[in-house]
Formats: structure tokens, C-alpha cells, sequence
């Protein structure tokens, strides 16, 4: 056990150092490989712990990622990862972001909830209807990832979790409280990047439904013995494929009764 902590700890500091100078992401191989799942996810605890003493605040939320079989099957992975939103990183729309606070700013494009009832690890496993009685609100969302100019033809599902699942924050829409009349399997959702015809797409391209995302996450969360808390946002999963943004750009992405949110790039 000792070794396996000195091990995970050693890593974390190392992904802390490498976001903080601005390194080129790595895959993990050989002897700095987790060995699990499980130890990657305390990879990632503690380095969101450096994360957190360094500034970026308490944990606003979590994301949820690769939640399409085609992207699990290019990271090779059999399962969504998880990751920490935190509280620095939320900004609310219309958003103006600026390129030089990422070494490399990708944008996805997701429906985020709000959360209206925690989540116990007591009263895990958790269902579909758990999540529609526990979600206070629906809204538009962008996920703001830092890849760290990684290479996508060499990255595996385990390497990217154990940094934080990529995320470096989220740009919220208008939470609608008013959602549970909308098929979340098909509602449609667009997205317009400056003058360009808008590309579409359904909510249900994440997972088939974004309360899948969230039931997986909560009972993900529930088997380490955390609590989504009431309050807290989770962003379900990317509709879209990322974009990597310019000076410049201006992006709009709409969910059909939800509304829409907006980001500028500087």
C-alpha cells in the first residue's frame, strides 16, 4: 500500500509541475502507469488536492467524458472518466475567454444539470429516476479542456484521468428549472462558430440521454464513498465534436427549450 501511495503521490506531483510549466501532455507508460482504474482516480484526488491549494478553489462540480462507445473505443476504454470542476473555473455566459490562461483550449459542447438533492453513497446504486428527482436544473454548457497539445493518435483513456479528465472549467448557460417536459434522448441541440451554417446534433449523443451520464457518475462517485452534493453542476458529456478555438472566434451552442450559451475567444 505504501508503495502504491508513494507511487500515485509522485505522479500527481509530477502532472502538477508538467500543467503548471505548460508541458506537452504524455501518455503514461512503464512503471508510472497506474495499475488500475482505481489508483488512477487517486492519481487524480491528489493532484486536484495540489490543484486546490495552488488556487483553483473548491469543487464546484464534476464532468463526465468519453461518453460515446466511438470515443471509448479510440481511447481504449470500456467506460466513461470522471473529473473535478472547480470553483475557478466556472464562468457564467455570455463568457469571454482568453487563449493565453491554456497551453492548448479545446471546447465541447454539453448540456450541464444543476443539483438539487445529494447523491449518498448510502443510498447508491443509483437509477434514472434518482437523477430526474434529484436534478433542480438543465442548461446549455461549454466544457473548457486543456490537452496540453497532446497527441491524439498516442492517448489512452487512463492517461487523460488521472489529469483531471482534461477539464479546466465550464462556461454555464441560464439554468431552466422548468426541463422534464423535454425528451433528453432527442432534444435537439446547434451549435454556430462565428458566421459558419450551425452543425447539430440530439442530447442523447451523450450516453443516449445526459441522465445516463448522470447515473454513472453518481454511483462512479458513490463506490469511492464521495457525495454529489446538492448545489454542484456535472457536465454530461459532449454532444459535438471539440473544437480548438482562435483569437477571435465566437461560439453559440443551443439546446432546443433550454436556450443557449455563448463564449468569445480573446
Amino acid at each position: 500500500m505504501t508503495d502504491s501511495h508513494d507511487r500515485a503521490a509522485a505522479l500527481a506531483e509530477r502532472l502538477f509541475v508538467e500543467n503548471a510549466e505548460g508541458r506537452p501532455f504524455q501518455r503514461l507508460r512503464g512503471a508510472d502507469r497506474p495499475a488500475s482504474l482505481d489508483e488512477g482516480y487517486r492519481v487524480q484526488s491528489l493532484l486536484n488536492r495540489r490543484f486546490a491549494e495552488a488556487g483553483r478553489g473548491g469543487i464546484a462540480g464534476y464532468k463526465v467524458g468519453l461518453t460515446s462507445e466511438a470515443i471509448q473505443t479510440m481511447y481504449g476504454s470500456d467506460q466513461p472518466i470522471s473529473g473535478v470542476v472547480f470553483e475557478t473555473g466556472v464562468h457564467r455566459s455570455p463568457a469571454r475567454i482568453a487563449l493565453a490562461d491554456y497551453t492548448r483550449l479545446g471546447l465541447e459542447f454539453e448540456l450541464a444539470v444543476g443539483i438539487g438533492g445529494d447523491f449518498r453513497p448510502e443510498d447508491a446504486p443509483f437509477a434514472p429516476d434518482d437523477a430526474r428527482d434529484r436534478v433542480a436544473s438543465c442548461m446549455p454548457a461549454f466544457e473548457l479542456i486543456e490537452d496540453r497539445h497532446a497527441d491524439h493518435d498516442d492517448v489512452d483513456a487512463l492517461s487523460i484521468l488521472v489529469d483531471n479528465a482534461w477539464c479546466a472549467g465550464v462556461v454555464l448557460g441560464q439554468p431552466c428549472s422548468d426541463w422534464r417536459t423535454l425528451d433528453l434522448a432527442n432534444t435537439p441541440v446547434s451549435l454556430r462558430i462565428n458566421d459558419a451554417l450551425p452543425a447539430a446534433a440530439v442530447t442523447g449523443a451523450a450516453m443516449g440521454n445526459p441522465l445516463h451520464s448522470l447515473v454513472w457518475l453518481a454511483n462512479q462517485l458513490a463506490s469511492r464513498g464521495t457525495t454529489l452534493k446538492r448545489g454542484m453542476i456535472v457536465m454530461t458529456g459532449s454532444t459535438l465534436a471539440t473544437q480548438f478555438p482562435k483569437a477571435g472566434d465566437r461560439f453559440v451552442y443551443e439546446i432546443e427549450g433550454l436556450g443557449a450559451a455563448e463564449a468569445t475567444i480573446a
